[in-house]
């Protein structure tokens, strides 16, 4: 069962330039780079050759004659002379590159050579991403792949992008859902969000209609993680990653979200844990929000780099590493419990990422005011706040409203309401979250008008 995914569309694109570079698509484990490689090129190409350097470690001497693509095209047909190489009708496939980076030197070549098209993935390719960019940077292009977002799901159960579409027509036009609207999309997301976006997961869920077994293949999806760790950090910092990662649910669980090295383990101290957290986020396991120091702009430049929050790569990975009463009550009665703000927050970091965007958040130490995330426009810091519970923005109608701050002419609240626009304040339900860059495409606040 093949599950759609954006990079199909991205793949097309690659294949139809009349110039392609050899495209490294880089992402965390298991969440389909592999499947949706291999369903492209079973639709494009007469030949396929893949070569994976886990499963098949002999292929590590194709280098030993030089990187040119006739060196290594001679050395791949010597060890099995059975893979065809066509000129431009063969794709190369090389895959878990993080295994032998050096593979990368000879992109440069294959590209100059242009007989054949080349694809590059792998799982844990941002810990070392450096080394295999520096030895083929100008020669390539890059993706960053993620698990499936909410758009993905809606494709896995059956909605076409008109459906899409139409979600984000009521955006633009700031139109209110129907209640059936609400109901059936609130329910989808939440089903989303319990499952995550890793396809075994979502392909299960989707031949069985229900939950069974989607706890057991996340758990696996956690072993493997904690492997990799194992496998690819070093030394000690095993250890001090695994502490960090293991942490990241109960610390979302508490009000103030800041991940504190303290409570990661007894007499724990920051610096001794300094770089755990960016290792997590190179490997596409957490992604970091860090503090901005004041809620202006730009938004890169103003923040504090040992003071953030650690939020899941895939909301559905968050779930399972919930205590088991937990697990249960959310499954069986989609009660949320003491996680709620921590599971919403989750699940709008991981959307905005997703969509491309960095995560930034404020809280004054002296004071309840704060803001979840940031976006911004071409002129206005935009406030993001992710309300669990019914109630008032307090936080987002005070940065609104002062002349402190005034980069930020409004905010967006995301919630389980309706669609709305008052004081300032833009309302979305939080199953549009992934639809926040194709809004904010076209949009024109008016309180920018105003301006």
């Amino acid at each position: 069962m093949y599950l759609r995914r954006k990079v199909d569309a991205f793949l097309d694109e690659w294949k139809s330039a009349g110039s392609r570079k050899p495209l490294i698509i880089k992402g965390s484990r298991q969440i389909g780079k592999t499947e949706s490689i291999l369903h492209f090129a079973d639709a494009n190409y007469e030949n396929i050759i893949e070569i994976n350097f886990v499963r098949d470690e002999k292929y590590k001497g194709i280098i030993s004659d030089g990187y040119s693509a006739a060196d290594i095209i001679k050395n791949i047909s010597l060890i099995d002379p059975s893979k065809k190489f066509v000129p431009g009708k063969t794709l190369i496939f090389f895959d878990e590159i993080t295994e032998f980076p050096e593979i990368s030197t000879s992109l440069k070549f294959f590209c100059t050579d242009g007989r054949f098209d080349v694809i590059c993935s792998g799982s844990m390719l941002g810990v070392n991403y450096k080394r295999i960019e520096s030895n083929s940077v100008g020669y390539k292009t890059d993706y960053e792949m993620f698990s499936m977002d909410f758009e993905e799901f809606l494709w896995a159960k059956g909605y076409g992008n008109d459906t899409v579409e139409n979600l984000l027509a009521h955006m633009k036009g700031l139109a209110p859902f129907g209640e059936l609207e609400m109901n059936t999309f609130h329910a989808l997301f939440l089903d989303y969000n319990i499952l995550g976006g890793m396809p075994a997961v979502v392909a299960e869920y989707i031949e069985r209609s229900t939950f069974e077994g989607s706890l057991d293949t996340q758990k696996q999806l956690i072993a493997g993680y904690k492997e990799d760790i194992r496998k690819y950090a070093s030394g000690i910092d095993q250890t001090r990653i695994i502490n960090v990662f293991n942490r990241v649910a109960p610390q979302l669980a508490r009000e103030n979200k800041k991940f504190q090295i303290s409570k990661v383990a007894s007499g724990a101290r920051f610096r001794d844990y300094r770089g755990c957290a960016e290792w997590l986020a190179d490997a596409g396991m957490v992604n970091i929000c860090y503090c901005m120091e004041f809620p202006e702009l730009p938004l890169g430049g103003n923040y504090e780099p040992d003071t953030f929050k650690l939020y899941f790569a895939d909301t559905g990975l968050l779930v399972s590493m919930l205590d088991d009463e937990s697990q249960e009550d959310l499954r069986a009665n989609k009660n949320l419990g003491v996680y709620k703000g921590a599971l919403f927050e989750n699940m709008v970091g991981e959307a905005l990422i997703k969509q491309g965007y960095k995560l930034y958040y404020y809280r004054k130490e002296d004071s309840t005011l704060e803001a979840d995330f940031f976006i911004r426009s071409a002129v206005s810091l935009i406030p993001i706040e992710v309300k669990a519970k019914s109630g008032r923005a307090k936080s987002l109608k005070t940065l609104i409203a002062s002349e402190r701050y005034p980069d930020i002419r409004y905010g967006i609240k995301l919630s389980k309401n309706n669609i709305g626009h008052k004081g300032g304040i833009y309302t979305f339900p939080y199953f549009c979250a992934f639809l926040l860059k194709r809004f904010m495409a076209n949009f024109r606040a008016e309180e920018e008008a105003e301006g």
